[in-house]
């Protein structure tokens, strides 16, 4: 009633009642027991009742003259299980009481409603928000910095319609590369995913959104910020040192033979990115399916991805903690080990025609920046 469904009185006799442990267990907990929810879905009842109310007028479905149509709570749920559990849809539909074509539109349904309602929390932050991450990047030392950016693979099948050589990474496994730009809080700002392992890191980087933002001058927003030397830059965010440096990507200067400066740069620069490798420890453990390999339609990947990076900023902004527990699983052989979150780290650039006079300048005024703060005894930013 509450979703404007009209429910039959008698059920036709042809009809198959749906059972299913996991939901009914889902359906009986309240607020005052609310470790199952967590267990299971990543959150609280409070919160997963916010999500079913702003998604259910987008999952609505006809009540036919053969089957009750399931409710928005029981989808919802269900997609959330199968991303949280990362099990099979055999297995997963089977604790929700429906069927594995069922359990397939159900994860449809839900991204697209997630994708529709809640696109906004993955954009460019507001002012509020970027005063907050420009302030908590310049504390570390870089000032004028909107973010990190890594890569990891996601683990898929074989595909079946697609050559397999271009999915085939340089662990031995298929894959497909997602490129996620995160601050400091480990929020995702920005998400980009779906090409196959064969394709260069750089080369993803080129054909993203982000990319083409960053070429017409609409990435960075913000004022422009006045370093050392007069370099002056309206943003750029923070790269390792697989990449050759770029007018808004800063890589470290890397090398063994360093002087102070340029450990020091490094140094900062490394623990500034940890917060990348920070917020894939969250995404991934949360959400297994993205953690081990599975099979998927090479097509709909991309859009399943996506929601669970907004999920992930849903779960950050509601406070909900993570167990890190979540890192660890037992393998075949009985052993616990940390599991394998699938990040990239390209040993090489690929030598291209990009913009390094400037690139440099800007990574010399930001080691100078840290150089001065030294000598003014000014501590170390943490």
């Amino acid at each position: 009633m509450a979703s404007g469904v009209i429910m039959r009185a008698t059920p036709r006799w042809w009809m198959r009642r749906r059972t299913g442990g996991t939901w009914e267990d889902l359906r009986k907990m309240d607020d005052v027991v609310d470790g199952y929810y967590k267990e299971k879905l990543r959150m609280s009842p409070r919160l997963f009742r916010e999500i079913v109310e702003a998604l259910s007028p987008h999952l609505q479905r006809r009540v036919t003259f053969y089957r009750v149509p399931l409710m928005p709570d029981h989808i919802i749920s269900y997609a959330l299980y199968s991303w949280a559990s990362g099990e099979t849809y055999e297995s997963s539909t089977s604790s929700f009481g429906i069927g594995r074509t069922s359990g397939l539109i159900a994860v449809e349904d839900v991204t697209r409603a997630l994708l529709r309602v809640y696109r906004e929390k993955i954009v460019c932050p507001s002012v509020l928000r970027r005063v907050v991450v420009l302030r908590a990047f310049e504390a570390k030392g870089f000032p004028n910095c909107y973010g990190c950016i890594l890569y990891t693979h996601i683990y898929v099948d074989k595909p079946a319609n697609a050559p397999s050589e271009n999915y085939f990474d340089r662990k031995h496994r298929f894959s497909v590369v997602a490129q996620v730009v995160v601050d400091l809080d480990l929020r995702v700002t920005d998400v980009f995913v779906g090409y196959p392992r064969s394709c260069h890191d750089i080369r993803v980087l080129q054909l993203s959104s982000m990319w083409a933002r960053a070429e017409e001058g609409d990435l960075f927003r913000g004022p422009a910020a006045v370093l050392p030397f007069g370099v002056k830059t309206h943003g750029y965010i923070l790269e390792d040192n697989g990449y050759p440096p770029m007018e808004w990507i800063v890589v470290p200067y890397g090398g063994t033979d360093q002087c102070t400066n340029e450990e020091r740069f490094d140094n900062k620069q490394k623990v500034a990115r940890g917060a990348v490798e920070r917020a894939f420890e969250r995404l991934k453990g949360m959400w297994r399916l993205f953690l081990r390999t599975h099979k998927t339609n090479m097509d709909t990947l991309p859009q399943q991805f996506q929601p669970v990076c907004i999920l992930h900023n849903i779960l950050l902004d509601a406070g909900i903690d993570f167990d890190e527990n979540l890192l660890w699983e037992v393998d075949a052989n009985g052993v616990r080990q940390r599991v394998d979150l699938g990040l990239d780290h390209p040993p090489h650039p690929i030598a291209e025609n990009f913009n390094r006079p400037r690139a440099l300048a800007l990574r010399e005024a930001l080691a100078e920046c840290m150089k001065h703060d030294l000598t003014r005894g000014v501590s170390p930013r943490r």
